[in-house]
């Protein structure tokens, strides 16, 4: 029989006894570690959307405000940005009513699988964040969404069609983005009091319909939207009180239905290709505080009757062609209010070279309804912004 060596034997008793002492260690402590516990929700519509939130986080890729951090439990409605409230459907309940993510510059690859996950949303603001991708068409399925502001971010894609025929909808921001291809006429057709989506990459007409809208502030400005002012703007938006237009390729001359824009506060059609006559139909805004015409190429006088509007402000017709102003807009000059800079007005400063003018006079110029320029309708009994009457011959003097 072999003998085993006394030190060997106590090492390995050694090594024996530890492993052990180790090992019922372990067994200790992971008997007194707590268990997990459930987490409790106000409502089960939070316990609804806590995992979309938390998907959503997880897919975060710029926080640089730390907003996320208050992103955890199961109080939904403390996390910086949310908002709960009774859903319209259950006045006992508490849901995830509202989003107000305003300039927390969070950035994400996408919104689909959160916004379109969220059953109870009302209001989705995300104004100045990172957020990229394209719309979801499920959101369609938000049946309580009535405000939806996307601006300032680098979402891309053709207009989210998602959005027509949302008829709770009345404010649609999507402004400063990459959105490109056309603009369905449709959106024209809903219940939108706002409608927002300039600086953005539409290329199109201005829609027929456009008259037939309930809008009562609409910017199209900084796209490619071509092609004449339609004549139906008459019917448009009677409580239209923002119309910009400016920095597009529009053409053509102003129709004088513009004047039926009878609660116009702002008119900016400045930095397009449009030509004509000023109308003096514009004297009809009597409401009106800013007009912008300037980069144009308008010709003519301006309309002194348009220079006693009582509320304008700011009236920009820099870089022109008009040839003419009478003492009351000289006066409007010498306030400040009237910017009549890089035309063809004789004996004034700041215009354009004799060589200049001359050249733009050389080509032939024409406008339809060459009557209608002179044409103020709120001056005949009946005036409405909703008429339909448009005289086809002059006037008889």
């Amino acid at each position: 029989m072999k003998i085993i060596p006394t030190k060997l034997l106590v090492s390995t008793l050694y090594i024996l006894l530890s492993f052990l002492v180790v090992n019922a260690v372990s067994l200790s402590t992971n008997k007194q570690k707590p268990l997990p516990q459930p987490l409790v929700f106000a409502d089960q519509r939070l316990a609804i959307v806590y995992p979309v939130i938390q998907n959503f986080k997880s897919i975060i890729t710029s926080d640089p405000l730390g907003i996320t951090k208050s992103w955890v439990g199961s109080d939904v409605c403390k996390y910086r940005g949310f908002y709960c409230d009774h859903p319209p459907d259950n006045q006992s309940a508490i849901a995830l009513a509202s989003i107000d993510f305003n300039g927390f510059q969070l950035g994400a690859p996408t919104l689909d699988g959160f916004l379109d996950q969220l059953p109870d949303i009302a209001l989705f603001h995300a104004n100045s964040n990172n957020f990229t991708g394209t719309i979801s068409s499920s959101i369609a399925k938000l049946p309580y969404l009535y405000e939806l502001d996307i601006s300032n971010n680098k979402f891309y894609g053709p207009f989210p069609s998602a959005v027509l025929g949302m008829n709770g909808l009345t404010f649609l921001d999507i402004r400063f983005n990459f959105f490109s291809g056309s603009v369905p006429p449709q959106i024209f057709m809903q219940n939108l009091d706002y409608l927002f989506i300039n600086n953005n990459d539409f290329r199109q007409k201005l829609p027929d319909n456009l008259g037939s809208s309930h809008i009562l502030c609409l910017t199209l400005a900084n796209n490619k939207f071509i092609g004449p002012i339609p004549r139906s703007i008459a019917k448009v938006l009677s409580s239209v009180t923002e119309v910009l237009l400016l920095n597009n390729e529009l053409t053509g001359c102003l129709p004088y239905e513009i004047g039926l824009l009878k609660e116009a506060v702002v008119f900016d059609v400045g930095n397009n290709r449009l030509t004509g006559p000023l109308p003096f139909s514009l004297v009809c805004l009597d409401k009106v505080e800013q007009l912008n015409f300037a980069g144009n190429s308008f010709y003519g006088m301006v309309p002194e009757v348009v220079c006693e509007l009582e509320y304008l402000v700011n009236f920009s017709l820099s870089n022109n062609y008009l040839t003419n102003v009478g003492p009351i807009c000289r006066s409007l000059i010498e306030r400040g209010v009237l910017d009549v800079r890089n035309n063809c007005i004789p004996y004034l400063p700041n215009q354009r070279s004799i060589a200049e003018c001359v050249a733009f006079f050389a080509q032939p110029r024409f406008c339809p309804h060459m009557w209608s320029y002179t044409y103020i309708p709120c001056m005949f009994p009946g005036f409405s912004s909703s008429a339909s009457f448009i005289p086809q011959v002059a006037p008889t003097p």
